[in-house]
């Protein structure tokens, strides 16, 4: 099956958003593709955010521990420089986003810790 082009797949790919692991489920399935691009293009197209708000939060949500995808923080810390953000800005958004790491050791250390107690396993890891 050949790729569909749509005008809004056409526009992501003209404007650089365009992931290219998206080929292969444009490929496989153009509709599902064209139905995901519309519900993400969204906050784009009706938000009440100025642009730069907007990119802020792309660049988070790249970076996120949950997503890492450095291309996509490029491409927003870029689009976010061009929308007026100062690097300030960008670092601060970084900073924020990487509080969502220390959650995992919140949840799990009290965790380790009681299922520890129950096997009855103490004792340090020999960490410094």
């Amino acid at each position: 099956m050949s790729k569909s082009s749509t005008p809004l797949t056409d526009d992501y790919i003209r404007r650089g958003d365009w992931n290219p692991t998206w080929d292969r489920i444009r490929e496989l399935d153009p509709q599902f593709i064209e139905a995901y691009l519309q519900f993400r293009d969204a906050p784009q197209r009706n938000g009440p955010l100025p642009q730069k708000f907007k990119e802020l939060i792309l660049v988070a949500i790249n970076a996120a521990t949950t997503h890492l995808y450095a291309p996509g923080v490029r491409r927003h810390i870029a689009n976010a420089l061009k929308a007026g953000a100062t690097q300030a800005e960008i670092l601060e958004t970084i900073q924020i986003t990487t509080v969502m790491g220390i959650h995992s050791a919140n949840l799990a250390i009290p965790i380790l810790i009681e299922e520890c107690e129950k096997a009855g396993v103490s004792g340090t890891t020999g960490a410094k």
